[in-house]
């Protein structure tokens, strides 16, 4: 199985960046808008539609507030196993890290979930450490 993670520096505290992140529904308006441009709920499941114009069906596995720590997993017929998670942790008060990590079956669609993931770290940076209002 791949594992891919991304260590994401994030100018912003921890606190503020998990409310936005634990927002399972959210994700096109508080921690990626622009890669994910919609996101609906289906009970314990989001469909999330990204720029690129794929559509995928996210699992809630767990959504812990204590570890700051959220976990997703995606099946369909291009993924035989996906599970995420997003872990938040703490750098001083004014910064965290948002722990990205995604193990991925078959091996040959990591590549392009690396470059995914890529793009989502990038407007999570740009979204999640803006100054607030």
């Amino acid at each position: 199985m791949a594992s891919i993670q991304k260590d994401i520096p994030i100018a912003a505290p921890a606190a503020a960046v998990w409310d936005a992140v634990r927002d399972f529904g959210a994700v096109h308006t508080r921690v990626a808008p622009g890669f994910v441009t919609d996101t609906r709920l289906d009970g314990d499941v989001r469909i999330v539609s990204f720029a690129n114009g794929s559509v995928v069906r996210e699992q809630l596995v767990d959504c812990n507030d204590e570890r700051r720590r959220l976990v997703y997993a995606i099946k369909n017929e291009r993924i035989t196993q996906h599970s995420a998670s997003f872990q938040i942790v703490p750098d001083g008060e004014e910064r965290c890290w948002v722990i990205w990590t995604t193990d991925v079956l078959p091996h040959e669609i990591a590549p392009y979930i690396a470059q995914q993931m890529e793009l989502g770290a990038r407007a999570m940076q740009g979204t999640l450490g803006r100054p607030r209002a």
